[in-house]
Parts: C-alpha cells; sequence; structure tokens
C-alpha cells in the first residue's frame, strides 16, 4: 500500500491533477487488486464499504450496497431469497447462493435501472457465486475487505480486465476529524460517527406501540442507508432490503414519492404479468430492464407498438391496467419508512401509505409533528422518533 494514488482526473475530464492521499502521512487503507479507479469510483467505494461496514455490525449479517453518483441505489442483507425474488433479480439460474451473494442480489434488484454502472460494496469476502453474478451486469467495481482466489480471477476478465477491484482494511478507522475544501475554503467538522441501533427506536409516539424485532433491523437498514444518501433523502425497506431510495431533493414530499414510485415498481415487477414476459431469446439485460419499467409505467405503448414489442418480446404482452396495477399494489404491506430529517406535514405520511408502510422511524422536531402523528394513528402506523438527524452532503 502507498501514501497516494494518482487518478486520472476528477469529477469531469477538466478537472485536472487529480488523487487521493492521507494527510497524516499514513498509508492508504486500499489496495488495487485490479484496474484503474476513478475519482467518482473511489466516493462511491468508501462511502458503499462505510454503509455495509455499519449495516453489518447492525444486523449481523453479511451486508452489500450497489451505489452510483455518491448514493446507493440499494442496500441489504444477506437473508435467503424465495423463488420469486430469485427470479425478478434474474439469479434465479445460478443456484444456491451465499448469504453475500443474496445481499447484493437485494442490493442490485431493488432498482436495477439505477444500479445500471454502479459500485458495489460488501461487508464480507467476495466468494465466487457472488463474482458470477457481477460477472454478467453492467458494473464499475467493486469494494470489499478480501476475495477468494476464484473470485478474483473471475472479476479480473470483466471489462476486458479492466475492472476495479479493491481491497479495504477492514480494521482502518479514520481519523475523528474530516475536512474538505469548497471554493478554497476549507470546512472542518467531527465525522458521523453516530451509532444506529435498536436503542433509536425506543420512542415510538403513536397510538400502535408494536414494531416487532424483524421490522425494527428494517428500520435499521432505512436509518444506515439514509446516513450514506445525499440529502434530502427517505427510504423504503420490505425483508431486509431498500426497495425505494429518494435522494438528493430539495423537498422531503418529493423524496417521499420518488422512493414510492420506486418501491411501488420493486412490487409490481412480481406482479404475474410482469413474471411471464417472454423476452426475445437474445435481449440484452439493461435492454430487458429498460423494457419491464416501461411496461410497468404508463408509457407502456412505447414497448407494446405495433413493430417494436416483436424487437423485446416472442408473445405480445397483455398490457397490465390501471386497475390492475392498483389492486396489486394494496397487496404490499407491513413496509418500513425511514426519514433522515423529520416529516414537516402529514402529505408524506399519506404517500407512504399508498405503498404500503406500516413502521417508520424519522428525527422528530417539527411544528407539525402533531399532524405527523395524527396521520400515523389515522393509519394504525407505529412510528417512532429518533430524535437524529442524518444528513449527508
Amino acid at each position: 500500500m502507498a501514501n497516494e494514488m494518482l487518478l486520472k482526473y476528477g469529477c469531469n475530464p477538466n478537472q485536472k491533477p487529480s488523487k487521493i492521499f492521507m494527510k497524516n502521512g499514513s498509508e492508504l487503507p486500499i489496495e488495487v487488486l485490479n484496474g484503474k479507479p476513478g475519482y467518482i469510483n473511489l466516493l462511491d467505494a468508501f462511502n458503499g464499504w462505510q454503509l455495509v461496514k455499519e449495516l453489518k455490525a447492525a444486523s449481523g449479517l453479511p451486508s452489500a450496497t450497489s451505489f452510483k453518483h455518491v448514493s446507493p441505489a440499494g442496500a441489504a442483507v444477506g437473508r435467503p431469497l424465495s423463488e420469486t425474488e430469485a427470479k425478478i433479480y434474474f439469479v434465479d439460474d445460478l443456484g444456491e447462493l451465499s448469504p453475500i451473494a443474496c445481499a447484493y442480489a437485494r442490493a442490485r434488484g431493488a432498482d436495477r435501472m439505477s444500479s445500471y454502472g454502479d459500485f458495489v460494496a460488501l461487508s464480507d469476502t467476495c466468494d465466487a457465486i457472488t463474482a458470477k453474478m457481477l460477472a454478467r451486469e453492467v458494473s464499475d467495481g467493486i469494494i470489499a475487505p478480501d476475495y477468494t482466489d476464484e473470485a478474483l480471477e473471475i472479476l479480473k476478465t470483466k471489462r476486458k480486465g479492466t475492472y476495479n477491484v479493491i481491497k479495504i482494511d477492514p480494521d482502518y478507522v479514520p481519523d475523528p476529524i474530516e475536512t474538505k475544501d469548497v471554493f478554497g475554503v476549507t470546512f472542518e467538522q467531527g465525522r458521523n460517527e453516530l451509532k444506529i441501533d435498536k436503542d433509536l427506536l425506543n420512542n415510538i409516539v403513536t397510538d400502535n406501540k408494536d414494531i416487532p424485532e424483524d421490522k425494527k433491523i428494517d428500520l435499521l437498514i432505512s436509518l444506515i442507508t439514509l446516513k450514506y444518501t445525499q440529502s434530502n433523502s427517505v427510504c423504503y425497506v420490505k425483508d431486509g432490503q431498500a426497495i425505494g431510495i429518494g435522494a438528493g431533493q430539495q423537498s422531503r414530499i418529493h423524496c417521499t414519492r420518488l422512493a414510492g414510485n420506486k418501491a411501488d415498481n420493486w412490487w409490481l415487477r412480481q406482479h404475474p404479468k410482469v413474471m411471464g414476459l417472454q423476452f426475445v431469446d437474445d435481449i440484452r439485460r439493461p435492454d430487458r430492464d429498460n423494457t419491464i419499467d416501461v411496461y410497468i409505467s404508463d408509457e407502456y405503448e412505447d414497448v407494446l407498438a405495433e413493430g417494436r414489442w416483436q424487437e423485446l418480446f416472442k408473445v405480445k404482452p397483455e398490457v397490465l391496467t390501471i386497475e390492475e396495477k392498483k389492486e396489486w399494489l394494496k397487496k404490499n404491506f407491513d413496509v418500513c419508512l425511514g426519514s433522515d430529517a423529520f416529516f414537516p406535514f402529514g402529505d408524506n405520511i399519506e404517500r407512504a401509505k399508498k405503498s404500503g408502510v406500516k413502521y417508520i422511524a424519522e428525527p422528530g422536531g417539527s411544528i407539525r409533528d402533531d399532524h405527523v402523528i395524527m396521520t400515523c394513528n389515522k393509519y394504525d402506523m407505529a412510528m417512532a422518533f429518533t430524535g437524529i438527524r442524518l444528513f449527508h452532503h
């Protein structure tokens, strides 16, 4: 390992020179095993690594995240996949998956459109089955504490041998004070070392005080994911994985709607009509993912038009009607929702309800907390005030 690493350029090709280095003179905590990562790759890698390390500490389960443009597109823990999940994540042909492979399949599968060209972070050693999964996806790189020999050989063949593979020292602890320069001015702050655990969920302010243990884990997943998501942000979680992340919106209701729409798409992909789509044999994985997204949207005619559907499907699909979508969405329930800052109005709760939300964790502290609580009570939701804000910029 070295003290610094020269990079091709910064965020954009015109931003030169570029490098990463340790100001205290110590060695970098990473070793590049393959490829030549760029500036944004490394931002994704370091943020992603922090997320999965904290997620494993909080859940006790192997964890993975799929990062794009310095925010997670998905994050998950390594619970086994159901038969339906294996199919909608397109990993049902890989046989039995290890826990870390399950975690990445879930993280990648939450929002496959956003995960296109992702940077992957794993809490545990990357094994061969996870590498095989990655080998066929469009991805920029991976960071993990270690790799099996077979996994490393598989990953070195990706992207004509240029795939970025980074090994990080799992025991590395950064300095407690962090700085960054903006417009020639140096900003300094204490690192956000706040521990996110179940104690943050003790202050349940709604009439419904019951948050089961597995839902507490889901709420922790939402909060830890939000800790590394560009603010404003909200995160919907179900059964150990993020299913909708809304990042970087100026208005919280826009975050809630954006993430809710993603959560709805995740659920709609499990509709029998979507599961039964018969794609042409040679369709590319990204084209298939895009086609599914369009098919379940209001723009479905774009993929069902005469002359177009023949390029995508063996058999022309029936339209997934608005009525069918509404009925299917009603079957999604017990979803968890986290917010990086307080909900200012009950409209966020109204939108969350449409995506099956039952459990909520948010800081509290709004002058309209009473209205937000009242809206939760109307739907028998359980909401905890964490008392902590999770802005990330």
